[in-house]
């Protein structure tokens, strides 16, 4: 569906869009998906939960696959099963959803932000990352921003150099490989999102992927209030009681989101293979024209899925007035991310590290619209006038 049919269908929205900066196509096999989970009677955790963990897992090739309440429950049980706490620090690239962050603090550890490569490569700078390394230091979540993997060989010898945890933030890179593995596979923990905007789009959820049998046990068990059997074992006959041996949360996912993502799943190489051809077109058309750039050209050993559409301004560029314009045209898009370090949450925090890349780039970024089911027609409109207004 497009914007103007999500507006008429009764959805909160502001503006239609002729080019909508994401979208979720809804047809019969979802609807009879989510009609079954809901004829079930049984809606909270439970048998669709299990099997998608076992597809998930399948599909990353890992020991463990563990799903939660969404992308942000998953970087925080990742944190907190790598030992992450009072006292500790965690490096963390600044170009990043603010969640990174905010669940570094709710650990009690202290984010360290870090910086990125530069504007032709924005994941994290693993020469800013040893610098950054103290004896606080614990563990070092990494972003494969976009769908692009970082330079995941020199992070992991650094990590091993300094035992510390690797976590992967792989909210956008489901699918994604580095040197033959997938993204969130080859760190100690990877987290991925299922948000709206995500390449596996479900709304809210999430998945932990794991090899490590110890942080599994400790992310299942935090998982649901660190409670040693499940409403669902109880009611097929497995427990009749439970201990309590962790202090956890409510991070769980329900049936009708696991419908959903099952779904989604079995569509996922398709749908990415659609959104990389609809970025090798903006490439084409736009990469140094009108002094623009797009960053992550190609890369050996490395299969991006590309969750974003994202174009660097020239210099000087005043990147609000280049989104009013293209918003007169209809054309939606947005900033990822403004800069976690400079939002006043964390400016007060008094980090004195310099982060030069990420603020020059950070001001310069913009994210076009970028969908599965986008029409040539639509990428076309796209361009000119990103052409237009530059």
């Amino acid at each position: 569906m497009n914007a103007q049919s999500t507006k008429s269908r009764g959805a909160a929205t502001e503006a239609t869009w002729s080019i909508p900066l994401s979208d979720v196509l809804v047809d019969s096999v979802i609807e009879e998906a989510v009609t079954e989970a809901v004829r079930s009677g049984w809606w909270s955790m439970g048998p669709r939960v299990s099997e998608l963990e076992r597809e998930f897992a399948r599909f990353c090739g890992s020991a463990h696959a563990i799903a939660v309440a969404n992308g942000t429950a998953a970087l925080h049980l990742a944190l907190l099963a790598a030992g992450c706490g009072n006292g500790d620090e965690v490096l963390v690239p600044s170009l990043n959803f603010v969640a990174a962050a905010n669940t570094i603090l709710h650990t009690g550890a202290t984010p360290v932000f870090c910086d990125i490569r530069g504007p032709h490569d924005l994941t994290v700078s693993p020469e800013d990352l040893e610098a950054a390394v103290s004896r606080r230091t614990r563990a070092i979540v990494v972003m494969h921003y976009g769908g692009n993997p970082c330079h995941m060989e020199a992070i992991c010898e650094l990590a091993k150099a300094h035992d510390l945890a690797v976590i992967e933030d792989a909210a956008h890179a489901p699918g994604a490989q580095w040197g033959g593995r997938m993204c969130g596979t080859i760190g100690d923990v990877g987290c991925f999102s299922f948000f709206s905007n995500k390449n596996l789009p479900v709304g809210e959820g999430g998945m932990i992927v794991t090899n490590d049998d110890s942080l599994a046990e400790s992310v299942r068990l935090l998982r649901s209030h660190g409670m040693t059997t499940l409403t669902w074992d109880r009611h097929r006959g497995h427990a009749s009681s439970y201990d309590v041996v962790r202090a956890g949360f409510n991070y769980r996912l329900d049936e009708i989101r696991a419908a959903l993502a099952l779904v989604q799943l079995e569509r996922l190489e398709g749908q990415n293979a659609a959104r990389g051809r609809i970025v090798g077109f903006y490439r084409d058309v736009l990469d140094g024209k009108n002094g623009l750039s797009m960053p992550f050209g190609p890369r050996d050993h490395v299969m991006p899925v590309d969750h974003l559409a994202v174009i660097v301004l020239p210099e000087g560029t005043r990147r609000d007035e280049v989104r009013g314009l293209l918003a007169e045209r209809g054309v939606q898009t947005s900033v990822h991310y403004p800069p976690i370090h400079l939002f006043q949450t964390y400016s007060e925090l008094g980090s004195k590290r310099l982060l030069p890349q990420t603020e020059a780039v950070g001001e310069r970024l913009v994210t076009l619209p970028l969908f599965p089911h986008m029409s040539d027609g639509q990428a076309v409109a796209v361009t000119e006038a990103v052409l237009a207004v530059t």
